[in-house]
């Protein structure tokens, strides 16, 4: 892996003044980030019991772990983070650490400080407070190191289109300091490894939009890094492209690449992800796996269906157990019943058996991402 300096600060946004500056010939920088919030991300207020703000010069030291202890830091660490655009609050003490090898949701309504976080962790912008880690280094104090470890992917497709893929890919590949033969082999490899091999020599133009964030995804690879910030990828792209791009973050994790993915499409990061972050109000309301979210949105939930027309009898009957939190009847006479926790469905079964309605069906309620989503938020904005 080279080393790679290329991400110039705006006045604002430069790490600590005892590093050395870019070198001459570096390709354009990134935008600087803006001095307002955008205006997808919104405010809100702390919890009780959150990590205190420190101020911007007071992070705190890297933990030192014990020589009999040692072991590899998560991919992605926050602590404490908070972000503040003026009199706006962007991020609220964020605690968060996602292991190697993940593919993490990162997921919340507009406004709710996903992209402020994500670019934080992207070393573009510092947080106001907290501290943010990529394997292991600092992204204020050593922004080097983790850019070295970290690809980037923003909203939006690499829209250059008078460059042909190959000249675009190239570019980015030298502001890594790959060079000669070297060079091109990675970006072969990196074009086979997202479908774009037999596009080398076509302008970007002429490519779809599927291909062109394909492209932008080559673009994160070319350095190999440990760890992927991807800001909506599938945003705009039809069903088959969003697939393509599914199936390559797949091979990525066989990869050994740790994936931050922010995305709005729910259903794909049920079939995607191992682990998922849910942020509203700049707060997170839940990290953990799909399955815990799931079950903390509807714990104990089952499904039950009784046969002979008698689902309005079954109704009645549930809404009037003790231990029943709510009964919905759907109108293909299936039976969505919310249990208090510790209850188990075979006290449901015995007593509607025992009324003498005959039980077709009890089993635990599938629930879908956007589900737990729904019910993990309470959907307010302000």
């Amino acid at each position: 892996m080279s080393d790679f300096d290329t991400i110039r600060y705006g006045e604002d946004d430069r790490p600590d003044e005892g590093l050395d500056p870019p070198p001459a010939g570096d390709p354009p920088p990134p935008h600087e980030e803006a001095t307002s919030p955008d205006s997808s991300e919104d405010t809100g207020s702390p919890r009780a019991g959150d990590a205190a703000n420190e101020p911007e010069d007071k992070r705190p030291p890297a933990e030192a772990v014990p020589d009999s202890e040692e072991r590899e830091p998560p991919a992605i660490v926050l602590r404490g983070v908070g972000k503040v655009y003026g009199g706006a609050t962007a991020l609220h003490s964020v605690n968060l650490a996602v292991p190697r090898g993940e593919i993490f949701g990162f997921i919340g309504p507009n406004g709710a400080g996903k992209t402020t976080t994500l670019k934080i962790l992207a070393t573009l912008t510092r947080p106001t407070s907290g501290r943010a880690e990529i394997c292991g280094f600092d992204c204020v104090r050593e922004p080097t190191e983790v850019r070295k470890r970290m690809g980037y992917l923003p909203d939006g497709a690499p829209s250059a289109s008078d460059l042909t893929v190959g000249e675009f890919l190239e570019f980015f590949a030298s502001a890594y300091g790959l060079t000669g033969p070297r060079r091109k082999s990675v970006v072969r490899d990196v074009l086979e490894l997202v479908d774009l091999g037999k596009k080398r020599d076509v302008l970007l133009g002429a490519l779809s939009l599927g291909m062109r964030q394909r492209l932008g995804l080559a673009r994160v690879l070319v350095h190999d890094p440990d760890v992927l910030l991807l800001d909506e990828p599938g945003t705009g792209l039809d069903p088959r492209a969003r697939v393509e791009i599914r199936e390559v973050l797949r091979e990525l994790t066989s990869l050994d690449k740790t994936i931050l993915i922010s995305s709005h499409i729910l259903g794909e990061l049920d079939e995607l992800c191992t682990s998922v972050g849910i942020l509203e109000r700049g707060k997170v309301v839940f990290a953990g796996t799909i399955e815990d979210a799931k079950a903390r949105a509807h714990g104990g939930g089952i499904e039950v269906r009784v046969g002979g027309g008698h689902a309005e009898v079954a109704l009645g009957l549930l809404t009037s157990y003790e231990g029943v939190q709510l009964v919905e009847l759907e109108p293909n006479g299936l039976l969505i019943v919310g249990l208090e926790p510790g209850r188990s469905p075979s006290l449901i079964a015995s007593r509607l058996i025992n009324s003498g309605l005959d039980l077709t069906l009890l089993r635990p309620r599938e629930v879908a991402l956007e589900d737990a989503f729904l019910s993990l938020t309470d959907g307010d904005m302000g």
